[in-house]
């Protein structure tokens, strides 16, 4: 059970804020292009960061707490779907805050 770990926290990451997509219509998914556009270079930049960690023995990864799936890069699955589902959570977090504090609005 040790090995859903890292997959718990992910879920408990989508759950906790896509939810606002359906209640809220923050639209982030709508715009889903934009949203990869935004996430792809900065997650590209942390997997080879990732991958240099690894490679020196800076970083690691438990393997009691993981699939033991493995990506490029013996990086683990959880660790890309970390990269990819944690901004769009951010991004849904910051649009659902400025759709129900109008004041935050962005003036054009």
């Amino acid at each position: 059970m040790l090995k859903f770990a890292y997959v718990a926290v992910i879920v408990f990451t989508i759950l906790g804020s896509f939810w606002l997509e359906l209640f809220l219509k923050v639209g982030v998914l709508k715009q889903i292009k934009r949203v990869i556009l935004t996430i792809a270079p900065i997650a590209a930049l942390f997997i080879l960061w990732d991958a240099y960690a690894i490679r020196s023995g800076h970083w690691r990864f438990d393997k009691e707490q993981i699939l033991g799936i493995y990506g490029p890069f013996c990086i683990p699955l959880e660790e890309y779907l970390f990269f990819i589902f944690v901004p769009i959570a951010a991004i849904m977090t910051i649009e659902a805050v400025r759709t129900v504090k109008k004041s935050w609005q962005v003036e054009p």
